[in-house]
């Protein structure tokens, strides 16, 4: 695995991380709860984003990331079946696809062309589009999740203390 997979893989890494520690620290009332009317609660994040991860990282080299299975509308849209387990199930497997699909991937494979609704991209683009948007959503989830929980423990640097944490993020305890 060359370098620069080995370090977007990590970064995918510490970006799960964060967010299921996020999410496990949520009650249910508050995983679907929409902070304002235009503002999506984080079960809906997730939705969209194991929705993303399932379509962009299924058959990468080979497929448009935009699989034509993919109702992207829909991800934004909670149904009965819509539970918080049936949710993080997907959630799991978007990233599990992603984390099989980096694990096969070789350096000569940076250079090769894929697709992402029609745009052609070269892979390393399309890697760094997607950690982009990985990071985008799971930002969105820290923060409604401090909205939503005040109280709750800092994942990354707690204020006034930057200085007492080792490499700019809290370790699990």
């Amino acid at each position: 695995m060359s370098t620069l997979i080995a370090d977007i893989t990590f970064e995918f890494r510490r970006h799960k991380e964060l967010a299921d520690r996020a999410i496990a620290g949520l009650s249910d009332e508050a995983f679907f709860r929409r902070p304002a009317d235009q503002v999506n609660p984080i079960a809906l994040i997730v939705k969209h984003v194991a929705g993303n991860l399932a379509s962009r990282w299924a058959d990468f080299l080979s497929t448009d990331g935009e699989k034509p299975t993919r109702d992207r509308d829909a991800e934004f849209i909670l149904t009965p079946d819509d539970s918080r387990s049936n949710l993080l199930m997907a959630w799991d497997r978007g990233w599990s696809i992603l984390f099989a699909t980096l694990a096969t991937l070789i350096e000569a494979d940076l250079v090769k062309t894929v697709t992402v609704r029609g745009e052609s991209l070269r892979a390393q683009q399309a890697l760094l589009r997607g950690l982009n948007h990985a990071a985008y959503h799971v930002g969105q989830i820290l923060y409604i999740a401090r909205i939503m929980k005040p109280d709750a423990e800092y994942l990354t640097v707690p204020p006034g203390q930057s200085r007492q944490v080792a490499g700019g993020y809290l370790k699990p305890r």
